[in-house]
Formats: C-alpha cells, structure tokens, sequence
C-alpha cells in the first residue's frame, strides 16, 4: 500500500477526491490531506510518503513550489498536479519539475483511476514489488460487487443506484463492467429476473401477476414479452410444461 497526500485550499475539492474514489482497492492510502504547502511539506519530513496530489494555485506555496522543493529534497516522491486551467506555463513548470502527471478540474473519475493505475506501476517497479493481479482483482470486485447488488435488488435495481454506491459516475461503471465482463449491466439484470421468475413458475404458490410484480416488472403483459423472448415460450406456458 502506498502512502498518498492530497493539498488543496479548499477543503471541499481535497476532501472529496479522498472520499470519493476507493484508493486502497488499487493500492493506495491517503494519509493526510492539507490545505496549504507548507504544513504538507513539513508532514513530509517527518512521514513516509510515495505520492503527492497537490492543485497549483494555492496562497503562500503553490504547487510548483512544491514540486520544485520535492524535486530537490525527495526526488522519488511522485507528484501529480490538479488545476482547472490548461495553462501552458504550467504544464511546461510540471516537465521541468518531472511532475508525474496534470489533471485538469473537474477531474474525471476514469482519469484519475488511468492516472493512478500508471503510478502503481511506476511505483512497484521501482520497490522491486510484483502484484501483476492487482488491477485484475479490482475489476473482479465491481463485477461480484454488481452482481450482488442485482440480486438484492432484482426488483428495483438500476444502474445509477449502483454507482453511487460504488462511487462511480454511471457511465464509466457500464463501460467498465462491459469492457471487463463482456455483459452490459442491464443484460445481468435480464438474466437475474428470468432466472428468478423460472424459479418462481416452478412453484404454484405464486400468480403470474405476482411474478412479474416481484421480479421488476409493473405490467405482467411486458413479463410476457420480455419471458417469452428470453425462453421461448410464455409464462403459462412454462408453467403448464412443468405441470405436465
């Protein structure tokens, strides 16, 4: 696990990149988080630290000073600059300062996880350390993570639900679990509720309308559709099958 610092003088931006993104499923911790240079750089002599994330414009030190005193005193500290202006100026002050990366503001989810995964494997070559599944497991996490949720969920699951609770945007999550899966998060859902709604048939305790209701469908007529062209054959005629 390595050790991250985020500075920021507003507290609100520092405090939410903290809280938002999950670090420590890919490797990182954040260990203190400051609203000025100066009482970072003093935090700094005193702890280990692998990775500063600092904005630029800040009162007192900015984050090219900072980058410039890092560069000096621990070169190995991998700095990542976060601005909301492209300024050429300080995007030549980060090559110079051998600035690890520039973010722009808003920061994009998939940006930082792109930023972040690069860094890790900066960081674990250079400490001579060999994790090639890391990032793997991550990913296997969200999926089984998806899953869970669906089944919990079957009746009202949705997408935009699921990433907060992850804390993702939506989109990057669809494109994330279809890119790693193969599935988009609706075809999950489909086969969950099918599935569900077979195991439901098989047992005459329920109505059709039940089924339909309790697996996420208002209209048992759309359950029908939505059934047959999954299996076949309608509700009825599943069940009357079975019954055979």
């Amino acid at each position: 696990m390595y050790n991250l610092i985020i500075i920021d003088d507003e507290e609100h931006v520092s405090s939410g990149i903290s809280n938002i993104f999950p670090w420590e499923n890919i490797g990182f911790q954040v260990v203190g988080i400051f609203n000025n240079g100066q009482s970072a750089l003093d935090y700094i002599k005193q702890n280990v630290v692998h990775v500063v994330m600092t904005d630029i414009r800040m009162p007192r030190l900015s984050g090219i000073d900072i980058a410039k005193q890092l560069l000096q005193d621990r070169p190995a500290i991998k700095v990542i600059f976060m601005s909301g202006y492209s300024d050429f100026e300080y995007m030549k002050s980060a090559i110079i300062n051998s600035v690890s990366d520039y973010l722009l503001k808003p920061i994009k989810y998939e940006e930082l996880l792109t930023c972040f995964q690069r860094i890790y494997e900066h960081l674990n070559k250079e400490h001579n350390v060999q994790e090639p599944e890391q990032q793997d497991s991550y990913y296997t996490q969200i999926i089984n993570t998806t899953l869970q949720y669906i089944d919990n969920h079957i009746k009202d699951a949705s997408l935009d639900e699921l990433a907060i609770q992850i804390k993702m945007s939506p989109s990057y999550l669809s494109r994330l679990i279809k890119e790693k899966s193969g599935k988009n998060f609706s075809t999950y859902l489909l086969e969950a509720r099918m599935k569900k709604a077979v195991a439901m048939l098989k047992s005459i305790d329920y109505k059709h309308y039940e089924i339909a209701f309790m697996v996420g469908y208002d209209n048992p007529k759309n359950f029908s559709r939505t059934f047959k062209q999954y299996y076949g054959m309608s509700p009825k005629e599943f069940r009357d099958q079975r019954m055979k």
